[in-house]
């Protein structure tokens, strides 16, 4: 796993969460702002996906390859799902929803690592 990208995904997202979180509890729709967010962040996930790609491609291996790949597939549509389910919701609930996603995102990607270090230190 790429260190660095692995920690800017949980930073972003747990930057989106708070700013999600301000705007729960303000009781305001998620604004274009989040939905942007999300995008971004879904960028940024979709650019760790691929480093993990080519790790593996290159011959590395998590110690359990079906959980990687279920927690990797998870992360992957996390982000566009909360944009969904978010435009679905105008209300603060909507706001909920990203600031939910936004705090799944991090323990997944603590999970890929922990999956992908089993390997590198047995």
């Amino acid at each position: 796993m790429n260190g660095p990208l692995a920690t800017l995904t949980i930073v972003a997202s747990l930057v989106l969460a708070g700013w999600a979180g301000v705007a729960t509890a303000r009781n305001r729709p998620p604004g274009r702002s989040h939905l942007v967010g999300l995008g971004v962040l879904g960028l940024i996930v979709v650019a760790l996906t691929v480093a993990a790609v080519i790790a593996i491609a290159e011959g590395e291996r998590p110690a359990s390859m079906a959980t990687f790949v279920g927690y990797l597939v998870t992360i992957v549509c996390l982000p566009p799902l909360g944009w969904v389910l978010a435009r679905m919701e105008p209300t603060r609930w909507g706001s909920g929803i990203v600031m939910t996603v936004c705090l799944v995102v991090p323990v997944l990607v603590l999970r890929l690592e922990q999956t992908w270090s089993v390997v590198s230190h047995g």
